[in-house]
């Protein structure tokens, strides 16, 4: 259990102290922004981003690696070489009905608290070039292999041999999953669905493939959109 944790700990403390301390940033007035601001030269500021974004990922190798070591390898936890039939149009699948559930979940939330409701955090894309979609496509590549590899694959499993029931282990990866986005305020509860969405497919297919696809489409197809719109 302690490995678990620390793994866990690894992953999430960074972006969980980072989501506190946009939320209390904006709170003092303080607009977020969607891309970091490293340097004036935008193709720069892009490059650094994408590397510094890397760091999310760190613990992916680690936690696989404790995996084998008690026998499951990544084959075990659906990954390998994507199959058509298997992973992609499956993970396609479960991208559009996260999108659905997403856009009936902000509906019911923006009719409860109000559209303009200092309770739901906006984090605007701002004014960048177009080539920006190369940094969205990125991070939305590196967050989808790290999240579900982390929060999926290697808690459920931990969990399953500690003998947590997977109602139990859901809630908890649903808890922690959401943990890093509370800088969106209320607007955090609009993870939630994705997150039941994703978790409960490893659950039943243990294709752990799937999720990272539908959460690289989910995400990407949302932050392309967004640097199109504002041009």
């Amino acid at each position: 259990m302690l490995e678990t944790w620390f793994i866990q700990l690894a992953f999430l403390a960074p972006g969980v102290l980072s989501a506190v301390d946009l939320l209390v940033s904006h709170s003092g007035g303080a607009t977020i922004s969607r891309f970091p601001d490293y340097d004036p030269n935008p193709a720069v500021n892009l490059i650094l981003g994408i590397a510094s974004y890397l760091a999310v990922a760190v613990t992916v190798p680690i936690a696989l690696l404790l995996l084998s070591r008690t026998g499951q390898p990544p084959s075990a936890l659906g990954l390998g070489r994507p199959r058509w039939r298997a992973d992609v149009w499956p993970g396609l699948g479960l991208a559009l009905g996260c999108y659905g559930a997403t856009i009936v979940a902000t509906l019911v939330l923006t009719g409860v608290v109000g559209r303009n409701s200092k309770l739901l955090v906006q984090v605007p894309i701002g004014n960048v070039p177009h080539y920006y979609i190369i940094y969205g496509i990125a991070i939305s590549a590196v967050t989808a292999v790290a999240e579900e590899t982390l929060v999926s694959g290697y808690l459920l499993t931990r969990l399953e041999q500690l003998g947590w029931s997977r109602r139990r282990a859901l809630t908890l990866s649903l808890i922690l999953r959401t943990s890093y986005h509370v800088y969106y305020g209320l607007g955090f509860l609009l993870t939630v669905p994705f997150g039941y969405l994703v978790t409960r497919s490893f659950q039943k297919r243990r294709r752990l493939l799937r999720p990272i696809i539908a959460h690289f489409v989910y995400d990407g197809v949302l932050i392309t959109l967004a640097i199109l719109i504002t041009h």
